[in-house]
């Protein structure tokens, strides 16, 4: 669960360069770009791991995201922060291969922002997940095309960020869950609708 005054972020420029540190919300308050990481964990079929954030989030409760965001610490490798992250929410060990960065802006209702700079990992996930309950309400395993559907479908289901990596980072998902699953790539790609941008 998220704590005011317990994280520093690393803050960077629009070319990713470190620039210095902010504690997490108030960087989420003033919406200073920062560096984060997301991963895609998924089974020996190629589906993906989704997480329902709790609703006790400081933004985004209740929704649907991909398998584990968050911030590398100070010092700490983006990679390294990631399967800390992974083993903190999911409590699984997993070796993750980076796929893509990607970069987005939006605000919530709520006053913060995200405008993050992310690393994009993936990993085949062999073990069962045991979700900390503080961090997450749920967790299933969807397949890509259901995942898709369901963003044109429900898209105020799934946070902004999940929406976004389908939107504008299909063919990269798919080819990341096919690596990490072992799986044909994929012969043609369905994106999901724009939403929310």
């Amino acid at each position: 669960m998220f704590s005011p005054g317990t994280d520093q972020i690393i803050l960077v420029d629009e070319n990713n360069r470190a620039l210095g540190s902010a504690e997490k919300h108030a960087a989420h308050r003033s919406g200073l770009l920062h560096r984060a990481f997301s991963v895609f964990l998924c089974d020996g079929g190629g589906r993906v791991l989704l997480q329902q954030r709790h609703a006790s989030k400081y933004h985004s409760g209740g929704l649907w995201a991909n398998s584990c965001c968050g911030h590398p610490r100070i010092g700490e490798r983006t990679k390294t922060a990631a399967r800390r992250r992974v083993h903190e929410e999911l409590g699984v060990g997993v070796d993750l291969t980076f796929g893509f960065r990607a970069r987005y802006h939006t605000s919530f209702a709520n006053g913060l922002h995200e405008n993050e700079i992310v690393y994009v990992y993936f990993g085949r996930l062999d073990d069962a997940p045991q979700p900390d309950r503080s961090e997450i309400s749920d967790v299933t395993f969807v397949s890509l095309d259901d995942i898709a559907h369901d963003v044109r479908r429900r898209a105020d289901a799934y946070a902004y960020w999940f929406r976004y990596y389908f939107e504008s980072h299909f063919d990269e998902v798919a080819r990341g869950v096919a690596q990490a699953a072992g799986t044909p790539p994929r012969a043609s790609t369905k994106r999901a609708g724009a939403h929310g941008r």
